[in-house]
């Protein structure tokens, strides 16, 4: 077990490297460009159609294929997510987003291989796609490709 005193320095500099991620270019490029967003009306319709189109394409998949709209609600929603997506502000705001979690995924790369070679952390930006092994290894473990 840990000794009380090697616990609260891994804490103090845990802290402190959560300090300096708060305090970089990179979180600072995330924090404008949420901003931007939030404060941008047609971004929050588009988001908002989104959803909504979402929230409807949830309640004709238990019928899957047999609902008597699913092609036309898939259209929609395809239509929808693409409209939302071209947006500047949405479109910047995903850039950010994805430039914050390489910073937090490399950082944990970082952690973990100076603690041994075998621990897995996510990388690739693996905890913004669905890998699909289920895994949680971020693919690091051969299953998905």
């Amino acid at each position: 077990m840990i000794g009380t005193i090697e616990y609260v320095e891994i804490l103090d500099r845990s802290e402190r490297l959560g300090k300096m991620v708060m305090e970089s270019d990179v979180m600072e490029a995330y924090r404008n460009s949420r901003i931007a967003l939030d404060s941008d009306q047609e971004a929050t319709k588009l988001i908002k159609a989104f959803i909504d189109m979402k929230d409807h394409y949830e309640d004709i998949q238990r019928f899957g294929r047999y609902h008597p709209d699913y092609n036309e609600i898939m259209r929609k929603v395809r239509f929808t997510k693409r409209e939302m997506d071209m947006h500047e502000k949405v479109a910047s705001f995903k850039l950010a987003e994805r430039n914050l979690q390489n910073l937090l995924d490399e950082i944990s790369q970082y952690v973990a291989l100076s603690v041994s070679q075998q621990i897995k952390a996510p990388k690739d930006g693996a905890a913004l796609t669905d890998s699909g092994c289920g895994c949680g290894s971020g693919g690091a473990c051969g299953c998905a490709s």
